[in-house]
């Protein structure tokens, strides 16, 4: 019997505006994407979410808040996925997502307290349909493939989207939720934040694969791979997955390729694993730098709109950062009270004798 082709595949690359900050207008799938108050709407956006992380940044190395993780070089993505989803869409996010909890409508103030180690930054204001933060890789994916096979059997009109780093893909849950998303053709979308580091691991060392978008193929729907720095790109991407998504179309894979321009988390030292000529060379893909550089060309974007800015910005964060850190302590009980319905002897045990621990050390 003679050899057949059973199945050939390829991955498309998608990206509308480039590093020096040129758009490719035809690619458009509507101008309106690129009017003048959505533009400056995404820039203020991907401002006031880079200005959140360098004061988490600066919190943290003065001991105000705990490990923390930054989002610097990824706020297009963010801000593009922000603009996508519809607020009866559910996000379940992992740990670098911080700018996207900002825009889905999470308070600056809760995310400094989950940060600080206060559980209480966890609580999701009602009508906003996050799941708290995930910090073990990749296991909040099967999470969301539950939810968007709950929205399927409910016939809930809505879309999921769930976010990962590159380090996710090389995780049993990340194959899992693909697959199983894929037989039940389920309304969800994959959205890969490719910077290029798993902690100290390169790409390279975590996959043979060309590309990442491309294992979406093996669970029977389609994988794309989109400029990650390109938020006009990444908008597009999102929503056009999103759409497909609500309509009963199934799942699609995003892969957008970015950089991490900061450590792991402030418990990493970068400089150990990789160059300083690396990151100089993505500092100039610098997504926001790429958005300020089209404005400056498509509107004249002034030094004194920018200043402008940058002070209502810093503004709102240091109100932000004041509320934050006027918040009262939380009571050390709490973990025993929140943690299930009813505690078993063994917790109601360990409760008491801590409350008399904590009685102790308050006598004089």
């Amino acid at each position: 019997m003679p050899r057949r082709i059973l199945e050939e595949f390829k991955v498309e690359w998608f990206q509308l505006l480039d590093e020096a900050g040129k758009l490719d207008a035809a690619l458009l799938p509507s101008p309106d994407l690129i009017s003048e108050k959505t533009v400056k709407a995404f820039y203020e956006s991907m401002v006031l979410i880079r200005a959140f992380d360098e004061k988490a940044l600066n919190l943290q190395r003065s001991g105000r808040l705990g490990t923390y993780a930054s989002i610097q070089g990824q706020e297009a993505i963010q801000v593009a996925c922000a603009a996508a989803l519809q607020q009866s869409d559910w996000l379940f996010p992992s740990f670098r997502e911080s700018g996207l909890s900002i825009l889905r409508g999470n308070p600056m103030k809760a995310l400094y307290l989950y940060w600080a180690g206060d559980e209480r930054g966890n609580l999701v204001p009602d009508g906003v349909n996050d799941f708290p933060v995930a910090i073990p890789v990749g296991t909040h994916i099967p999470h969301a493939v539950g939810a968007a096979w709950a929205a399927q059997h409910k016939k809930d009109p809505i879309a999921v989207l769930t976010t990962f780093g590159d380090g996710a893909t090389s995780k049993g849950d990340f194959h899992e939720g693909l697959n199983f998303a894929g037989v039940f053709k389920l309304p969800i979308v994959f959205l890969c934040q490719n910077n290029q580091w798993a902690i100290s691991v390169p790409l390279s060392r975590q996959t043979a694969s060309k590309t990442l978008a491309q294992k979406a193929v093996a669970y029977g729907f389609k994988g794309i791979q989109v400029d990650g720095n390109d938020v006009f790109g990444v908008h597009v991407a999102v929503k056009d997955a999103l759409d497909a998504a609500r309509r009963g179309e199934g799942p699609t894979f995003i892969e957008c390729l970015t950089y991490r321009l900061s450590d792991h988390t402030t418990a990493d030292d970068a400089s150990r694993y990789r160059s300083e000529e690396e990151v100089a060379l993505w500092r100039k893909k610098d997504p926001l730098l790429r958005l300020r550089t089209y404005m400056e060309a498509e509107w004249a974007w002034s030094e004194a709109q920018e200043a402008a800015l940058q002070q209502a910005v810093s503004e709102r964060i240091a109100a932000s950062v004041e509320d934050f850190e006027s918040t009262d302590p939380i009571d050390p009980l709490d973990m025993f009270d929140t943690l299930f319905a009813s505690l078993s002897p063994d917790l109601l045990a360990q409760r008491a004798a801590f409350e008399q621990r904590l009685a102790k050390r308050k006598k004089p």
